[in-house]
């Protein structure tokens, strides 16, 4: 009940919720937080976007009033890097007295439930936080390279990747072995939109299912790990993207002629995938891993998968150290296992080091290569690798050339050049 000009108001029962208020005017914030603790709930304040984070991520609001206009970053900004980070998991309702339509617009296209006006009136303040605690969390939404702003490397890829994206429905990530396909490929997942991985369904893909999931992305990490029915459903959801509005993604490791010589048509891919974009490696965005295990962690806390979990510095800096051959999707579980198997909130550099990294005495893994051969000059040790290759290979197919030719994609002439200039026959 609140007493209005005499008169006495009563307003609906509203189960206690805690709720952020950001805003860097002190009178505004001591008014809203009166009037939402007379309600029963319990509220938290923050006066700018750098105090906000924080308490965010320690507090985990159900409801963020966010103010628009404050002085070290405007709300719009703040509510952007949120839904980048995936960490817009709550309803958040904009708060200005001077914002023109198109902020209002931009901030819901975002992802906020809402926009008032100041000076807010009481009764529209009350139901509009009732009507967002309605809609309850949303689930946390994946990372994509848009979680990675401070990364020159990552942002411009995200720039090529959205620019081939414009032109083209279907895009092919050609990915070196422990590449970032998912990360890669979530960009291109607008907020809401469904996202089918074609490896996991081994259902034949139905009009129903593309209707359902338009405006959506269809994915695969590796073609060359699609069944034939799955294979099937890429080529049948590739004549209908333009209708359903969707993108297809995919990524290989390999050449599209090799690609062709497991049955692909060279001539379907290079329609279907006529834009395509080469990514690195894990282990070549060694600077960028510790802010990428950061958002990692954060998004299954959100995601209600871990309990709240912190990495150290010292252990930051043993997931940099790794070389990560099974790519992004290898540090998403690794990283789940650490905050599992965490005794206390700060996962330290040992736990990492039991996990993934391995006892060497504090030398790099060398791969089961002797250290021998890794301290040579690239081209002896190429050379001896190669005659090891070719020595291996001959013995074990009886020094059969045409299966040699086939096992290492060699030409004939090529194949019995290279024999020569190794000294083998």
């Amino acid at each position: 009940m609140r007493r209005i000009g005499g008169a006495k108001v009563f307003w609906g029962e509203m189960d206690m919720s805690k709720i952020l208020v950001v805003d860097d005017e002190v009178g505004i914030r001591e008014l809203l937080s009166e009037i939402l603790r007379d309600e029963g709930h319990d509220v938290v304040l923050a006066e700018n976007a750098t105090s906000a984070r924080v308490v965010r991520e320690n507090e985990r609001p159900d409801l963020v009033l966010l103010d628009i206009w404050m002085p070290d970053m405007d709300g719009v900004t703040l509510l952007k890097e949120w839904a980048a980070s995936g960490q817009l998991t709550m309803p958040v309702l904009m708060m200005s007295g001077h914002a023109t339509i198109d902020t209002a617009v931009e901030a819901t296209r975002i992802g906020a439930q809402g926009f008032l006006e100041k000076p807010i009136g009481m009764q529209k303040l009350l139901a509009s936080v009732r009507q967002a605690l309605d809609q309850g969390r949303r689930p946390a939404p994946a990372l994509s390279l848009a979680a990675f702003g401070r990364s020159a490397v990552l942002r411009d890829l995200k720039k090529r990747l959205e620019q081939i994206a414009a032109g083209n429905r279907a895009v092919l990530l050609r990915s070196a072995p422990g590449g970032i396909v998912e990360l890669a490929a979530r960009t291109l997942q607008a907020a809401g939109k469904a996202w089918i991985d074609l490896a996991v369904d081994s259902n034949p893909l139905s009009l129903e299912t593309l209707q359902a999931a338009a405006g959506g992305v269809l994915f695969a990490e590796e073609l060359t790990r699609l069944t034939r029915l799955q294979q099937k459903n890429l080529l049948f959801a590739a004549e209908r993207l333009d209708y359903h509005r969707m993108y297809l993604v995919v990524g290989t490791e390999i050449e599209s002629g090799q690609l062709a010589a497991l049955g692909w048509d060279e001539s379907l891919l290079a329609r279907v995938f006529s834009g395509r974009i080469g990514l690195p490696a894990l282990a070549e965005l060694r600077e960028e891993i510790p802010d990428m295990a950061q958002h990692v962690l954060a998004q299954l806390v959100e995601s209600r998968e871990i309990a709240p979990r912190r990495l150290a510095t010292a252990a930051l800096n043993a997931l940099r150290q790794y070389h990560w051959p099974g790519g992004y999707a290898e540090l998403k579980t690794a990283l789940r296992s650490l905050a599992q198997a965490a005794l206390s909130a700060e996962i330290e550099a040992e736990d990492v080091n039991r996990l993934v990294v391995p006892a060497r005495g504090g030398q790099p893994d060398c791969g089961g290569l002797t250290s021998e051969m890794l301290m040579l000059p690239l081209r002896e040790a190429r050379e001896i690798f190669e005659r090891l290759y070719f020595e291996y290979h001959l013995a074990l197919d009886g020094g059969n050339m045409t299966r040699l030719a086939e096992k290492t994609g060699l030409e004939r002439t090529h194949l019995y050049r290279k024999l020569k200039d190794l000294g083998l026959r």
